[in-house]
């Protein structure tokens, strides 16, 4: 389904406000049949003439029309013409104006010749009727000068009965093409008899909608130029003085958003404005643990130490002095203070001591380092004072192990009552 020309046209030219919105593409696999469904518009530029008596407003012409060229600009734009303007592809919903069926439109880009038979005959440009499709995408604004002059004249301009009246019809208003013109076409079509025609010289459109302003008329005469290089494009018929004031009002909109959006941009903050940005609780954690840098020594100052240095040593530069070492470095180094003279780390037992003694000997020490960080060892016992009155300070009473405790013996017993007259015998001896 989105392998269709007209939902890939859609797909590329939306959004846009001149546009019909596509909304849903609804696909019935049993009968194959294919539904799109647009947006709800009121009626298209057909219906608001259709039996109408009184010409429609001037200014409401002109914004109808400046919304068409729009569209028409966008669409050209994005390498698309439409190869069917008239006016019941035109929708409008109040005074909204949105282009519609894209089933026929085309890739600018696109090799030529194209279809032949396309458009709908009375808003066919020449270049379509007299070649075998070698046209482009000004055939486009051929039927925007077509509708404009139906919209302003309330009933068609070339209304032909076939392809021969249709070129008939065009000749009679706007008169022939010149000699060099007609054989450049004559050259992309294979009949010759279609160019056999008198020349004629055409009392032009001005006549037919005299009420109709200046500038109006002499844009739908540059739409409807015969030769298709010289017929304007989307994009110039926005510059044409016909739509001056809807250009000045467009610049006015336009400068009015913009202010609106920077007023509401002024009390934000800008994306690279670190200094306006509140600090986080990491931030300020980081910020905390960070030690704060050393006062730069000011130039004169070290220039005056290092004279000093020099004359005190006798004239001898002395040595520099060692580089700063980082914080986090000196906490992972233990000072030359706390490290205990003489004690071994990691050397084997010397000869003569036994494994457990040295083991013994490294339990005992004092400092060990474990991965980088100090586990001191606990205080030394206080020294034993001498004390006037009791002497020097005992040591403290040491265990002694008397074997396993004896048998309990009652003294009611026949063995504790011997125990008792032996022990008593004893003592009178």
């Amino acid at each position: 389904m989105n392998n269709l020309r007209e939902i890939q046209a859609l797909h590329r030219l939306s959004p846009h406000p001149n546009v019909i919105r596509l909304i849903e593409v609804l696909y019935d696999g049993p009968t194959g049949r294919l539904a799109l469904v647009f947006e709800l518009m009121d009626m298209n530029v057909y219906e608001l003439i259709r039996g109408r008596r009184h010409y429609v407003a001037e200014d409401r012409v002109c914004a109808y029309m400046y919304q068409l060229v729009k569209a028409m600009d966008h669409m050209h734009r994005n390498g698309i013409f439409h190869r069917d303007i008239k006016p019941e592809n035109i929708l409008l919903a109040d005074e909204v104006l949105k282009l519609a069926d894209f089933g026929s439109c085309r890739g600018i880009y696109s090799k030529q010749p194209y279809t032949e038979y396309i458009s709908t005959r009375w808003y066919r440009a020449p270049e379509c009727l007299l070649t075998d499709g070698y046209y482009n995408y000004k055939m486009d604004m051929w039927g925007v000068g077509c509708v404009f002059f139906e919209l302003v004249a309330l009933y068609p301009l070339f209304p032909g009965a076939n392809e021969v009246d249709q070129i008939a019809k065009i000749h009679a208003v706007i008169g022939t093409p010149p000699p060099a013109l007609l054989a450049k076409m004559k050259q992309r079509s294979s009949h010759a008899d279609a160019f056999a025609f008198a020349a004629v010289a055409g009392p032009g459109i001005a006549p037919l909608i005299a009420h109709a302003a200046p500038d109006c008329i002499d844009l739908i005469a540059s739409l409807l130029r015969y030769d298709p290089d010289a017929r304007l494009s989307a994009r110039q018929a926005l510059r044409h003085p016909y739509f001056r004031e809807l250009r000045a009002q467009d610049k006015r909109q336009q400068a009015a958003l913009l202010a609106a959006q920077g007023g509401g941009a002024q009390g934000s903050t800008p994306p690279g404005d670190v200094r306006a940005s509140p600090a986080t609780d990491s931030t300020r954690g980081r910020d905390r643990d960070r030690a704060p840098p050393a006062p730069p020594v000011p130039q004169p100052v070290a220039r005056r130490a290092s004279v000093a240095a020099r004359r005190s040593s006798g004239g001898v530069e002395p040595p520099p002095p060692p580089p700063p070492v980082p914080p986090a470095a000196v906490a992972r180094q233990p000072p030359a203070s706390l490290a205990p003279p003489g004690l071994p780390r990691s050397k084997p037992p010397a000869a003569g001591v036994s494994l457990k003694g040295a083991a013994a000997a490294r339990m005992a020490a004092p400092a060990l380092t474990v991965r980088g960080a100090i586990v001191r060892e606990p205080p030394p016992p206080p020294p034993r004072r001498e004390n006037s009155k009791l002497g020097p300070a005992a040591a403290p009473p040491r265990a002694v192990h008397r074997g396993a405790p004896k048998a309990y013996v009652s003294p009611y017993s026949v063995r504790g009552i011997a125990a008792a007259a032996a022990a008593a015998a004893a003592g009178r001896s």
